[in-house]
């Protein structure tokens, strides 16, 4: 039997806990905090064309739109019930969001057509093969010096950290993130000057950002 490639890990790995998603987010994850400095570390400017990967409930892009609302914004999710809410929230937040169904590994844009590509918290749910097949489809919707910018599970920073990863790592598909793995996974799919930004302390482990360019 072959690699599964599209294995799909939903919103907190069991779809009878996305109801629960955005307060178990608000409460253990720090998610105002963080994504309030994901969205400054951006540098999105007027005119910038922007993907959210993985949008979830549409918590990032709606402050996106709301900051920076000349920027046009787009979220993808491959989760349709998950879509279901961001759109409630779109529509209640009054702000004009385009939805698309989709997977971080097969993005249905032409190639060159972003500025910004932002991410939160979704590139630990992937298999390592659909980490990199993303990290290269990122890197073919981006333009030239068009930079990505990500939020996620990162290398343990302290012995607190550390002992949460031991547990955590079994969960989902972390082994690359709790290993420090990510830049150089950035790297090897043609980004430069990538950083880890930052380092946030969560009840699930080292919440790290990162920021990589497009030459």
């Amino acid at each position: 039997m072959g690699t599964n490639y599209n294995k799909y890990i939903p919103a907190l790995s069991y779809e009878w806990l996305t109801p629960c998603y955005d307060l178990l987010m608000q409460v253990f994850m720090r998610e105002s905090t963080f994504k309030r400095r994901l969205v400054e570390q951006a540098n999105i400017r007027k005119g910038h064309r922007l993907l959210d990967i993985g949008c979830g409930t549409a918590t990032l892009i709606i402050l996106i739109k709301k900051v920076h609302p000349e920027a046009e914004v787009i979220g993808l999710d491959g989760d349709p019930e998950i879509l279901k809410r961001a759109g409630k929230k779109v529509k209640e937040a009054g702000i004009d969001i385009k939805l698309d169904l989709g997977m971080s590994f097969e993005l249905p844009y032409p190639d060159r057509y972003f500025d910004r590509v932002v991410s939160s918290l979704v590139f630990h749910h992937l298999t390592v093969e659909n980490k990199v097949r993303t990290f290269r489809e990122i890197f073919r919707v981006l333009k030239p010096g068009g930079e990505l910018h990500a939020a996620d599970f990162g290398r343990p920073h302290n012995a607190l950290m550390y002992l949460i990863s031991l547990v955590f790592r079994h969960l989902e598909e972390t082994k690359e993130n709790i290993g420090g793995l990510l830049p150089d996974m950035f790297r090897n799919a043609g980004f430069e000057r990538v950083e880890e930004t930052a380092r946030f302390m969560t009840l699930f482990g080292t919440l790290s950002l990162y920021k990589a360019k497009k030459p």
